[in-house]
């Protein structure tokens, strides 16, 4: 008979089974890869991969489509602003479809990261990534953009802010596209040119001042 403390299997202890597939979960979560397809232009059917990140969620096909549609297709020679870019969805579509310069703006950095090797797979000479606060970058900018993409955190109160800082962004006949959680009524300045909704999801298109 052996004397001292007997050594348990692990997997005998309670709840260590528990632990293991929640660790394993986490870990499958951490490194899930998930992917987004662009649907129209020159980069028509390229997959975007983008990891999981909290509040990160890709503008669905459907509502792209009908946005592009929205746009004109095409965004030939136009300059376009994504300044919360996340899966790139938005902003690599206007790169696809001709933008002359597309700016995406980020600020988590693992979503940057993503970004920055999705640029280079798909070899998008017409798209630059900031690592910043969307909000802030905008106050930043002088030289106006002819499209810019909005849909920031659906939790946030950044809508209104940012409409606010994008009076003298814009050119003359620029837009605004934003995207929300709940139904979203901008400033009596602002114009909704179209509007439309898919499941827990509002999209409208925006112009500064009056027809």
């Amino acid at each position: 008979m052996r004397n001292g403390p007997q050594h348990l299997r692990s997997s005998n202890l309670p709840g260590f089974a528990l632990l293991t597939t929640s660790l394993r979960h986490q870990v499958h979560r951490e490194s899930r890869i998930n992917k987004v397809r662009i649907i129209g232009g020159s980069h028509r059917r390229r997959l975007i991969e983008f990891p999981d990140a909290e509040g990160l969620r890709p503008t669905p096909d459907r509502v792209r489509e009908t946005l592009f549609n929205w746009l004109g297709q095409t965004l030939d020679g136009r300059r376009c602003l994504d300044l919360f870019a996340g899966s790139g969805a938005l902003g690599f579509e206007a790169a696809s479809r001709g933008a002359a310069e597309v700016i995406m703006v980020e600020r988590n950095r693992s979503v940057y990261r993503n970004l920055q090797e999705n640029i280079k797979k798909l070899g998008f000479a017409n798209v630059a990534l900031y690592g910043e606060d969307g909000l802030e970058f905008a106050k930043q900018q002088n030289k106006p953009f002819d499209v810019v993409f909005l849909d920031p955190p659906f939790q946030s109160d950044y809508l209104p802010k940012l409409l606010s800082i994008l009076v003298d962004k814009l050119e003359e006949d620029g837009v605004v596209y934003v995207e929300s959680g709940t139904p979203f009524e901008p400033d009596a300045a602002w114009r909704v040119i179209k509007q439309a909704r898919a499941g827990a999801v509002f999209y409208q298109l925006l112009r500064y001042g009056q027809a």
